[in-house]
């Protein structure tokens, strides 16, 4: 509805009502933004590194494969690094599927889930000795200090509609796209070259000189819960159905179909959704009408979710993905070297209004 692709009078009278509402939401972000700009708002200094990974859209970017990178990269130099992150979706006795995606993935680092980040940060150095914190979804968390700000825009879908929320789903305004220190184009495999000439234009509008670099998400290999793990090849030629609870839905049949694999039919859940016992069974009854199909394809995002290996005897199996620097790696490999020579063994925050 909010990308305009429905039509009707109901469509055209909904998008009307949201589009009122993004004056108040405006608002707020510009007067938020306007307060720190002036250092009228405090930002919490950090003694050790912290890279923010985020984006200027509601979800939908990629930021857990990089946030899955970054901190394979600087673990494979002995630096203790600490994830931390909102926790959106979690509870006190449960992580949400991010952090439960990421523990699977890298079972030595540490991922702290806290609305408090500032909190959090206190946390890792005081308790964890940690060296370098990896702030996931914090480009609008401007409390808490950066030395890298790294924005993440999909070129599937990279400016929200053109609207801000609830209208479309800028976070912010695309002129905010000048804090960064760079800018990550993703998914550049899944959108033709004239697409991506015509983004890289309108970046140079809106974030004038701010470096950029490329990512593709390459699929990796399949999964399922009990970690049995299948060559991506193995989906060539065969017949799925897939499904997923991810902020960009499209990308991901797109990914799915380049595997070389029919997707049948496809079903997509609402981002972070939790799968409750409801949803397994109407999985199950979908199933039920779908004939001759060799296996079930999810997100490794959606699996943490579901402890079965298959629904309705059908295998069902997570697609994971790596990402690969395309163009400008080169660039960010210097800033993050820069970074690696700040690691200090002590650590404190400090307040202050700079």
């Amino acid at each position: 509805m909010i990308s305009g692709r429905r039509r009707g009078w109901l469509a055209g009278l909904q998008r009307s009502l949201l589009r009122a509402g993004t004056l108040p939401y405006a608002s707020v972000v510009a007067g938020r933004n306007w307060l720190f700009d002036r250092q009228l708002k405090k930002t919490h200094s950090v003694s050790i590194p912290v890279i923010s990974v985020g984006n200027i859209t509601a979800g939908g970017t990629g930021k857990t494969p990089m946030v899955f990178w970054l901190a394979r990269r600087l673990a494979a130099e002995n630096i203790r690094v600490t994830l931390i992150s909102r926790g959106y979706g979690s509870s006190e006795d449960r992580p949400n599927d991010e952090a439960l995606e990421l523990s699977q993935k890298l079972p030595g680092v540490p991922h702290l889930q806290n609305p408090n980040r500032i909190q959090a940060a206190r946390q890792a150095i005081d308790e964890l000795d940690s060296q370098v914190i990896v702030l996931d979804d914090g480009f609008q968390h401007r409390r808490i200090g950066r030395d890298l700000d790294l924005v993440l825009v999909d070129a599937t879908n990279p400016f929200g509609f053109g609207h801000l929320l609830p209208r479309g789903t800028l976070r912010e305004p695309l002129a905010a796209l000048q804090r960064a220190d760079m800018i990550a184009l993703t998914r550049v495999d899944l959108v033709r070259e004239s697409c991506l000439a015509e983004l890289e234009k309108q970046l140079d509008k809106y974030a004038p000189g701010v470096p950029r670099f490329h990512i593709a998400y390459r699929p990796e290999k399949l999964i399922n819960v009990s970690q049995d793990e299948k060559p991506i090849n193995d989906l060539a030629g065969k017949s799925v159905a897939a499904f997923c609870g991810v902020g960009n839905a499209p990308a991901f049949r797109q990914t799915l179909e380049q595997c070389g694999c029919q997707v049948v039919d496809f079903r997509a859940f609402a981002d972070h959704h939790p799968y409750s016992p409801d949803d397994i069974k109407s999985l199950k009854g979908w199933l039920q009408h779908l004939h001759e199909i060799d296996a079930l394809i999810c997100t490794h995002k959606d699996l943490v979710k579901i402890p079965v290996d298959q629904l309705n005897e059908i295998p069902l199996w997570a697609l994971t993905v790596q990402p690969e620097m395309t163009s400008g790696q080169a660039a960010l490999e210097e800033r993050l070297q820069k970074l690696v020579t700040q690691v200090n063994p002590s650590a404190v925050i400090t307040s202050s209004n700079a």
